[in-house]
């Protein structure tokens, strides 16, 4: 049973990211790059380490999907005010477009994931996967400062 959850949870994003990678590339966006979109959308002024914690993805990973939304004119960067050498991100206006649609399409997929199932069973599942996560996010942090304090 162990890694039959683990693999069903693989099999259920990569199916999402397969529909959404197909989808999203009408708006010229490459794979997975949606992710970085939606969160620079969602949290105006954050910074590329900041990005990455809460994608829970190295900075080398946000680094190049940030330069790529960048050239199709998706986000802009901005140097900080208190320390120059910080960039903060923020979304363009096609970028907001995006976002709607992006928004969309995933409520589509949620929907599609979720039916058939009861309100009880859909707060269930949330839960029981923010657990999970949580769970995991410490070991993911440690292992991250380990390998920070090696480099």
């Amino acid at each position: 049973m162990k890694n039959e959850v683990l693999r069903e949870v693989g099999m259920l994003a990569r199916c999402i990211q397969s529909i959404s990678d197909i989808k999203f590339r009408e708006i010229k966006l490459q794979r997975g790059q949606f992710i970085f979109l939606t969160r620079i959308c969602e949290c105006p002024g954050v910074n590329l380490v900041e990005l990455s914690n809460i994608l829970k993805v190295d900075k080398a990973t946000t680094t190049k999907a940030v330069q790529k939304l960048m050239d199709e004119n998706y986000v802009r960067r901005e140097r900080g005010n208190d320390d120059k050498r910080m960039w903060h991100l923020f979304p363009s206006a096609k970028a907001k477009e995006a976002y709607s649609y992006i928004i969309q399409e995933e409520n589509q997929n949620i929907e599609s994931c979720f039916n058939g199932f009861n309100l009880e069973e859909k707060e269930a599942v949330f839960q029981l996967l923010k657990k999970m996560r949580e769970n995991i996010e410490q070991d993911w942090k440690e292992l991250k400062n380990f390998k920070e304090e090696r480099e």
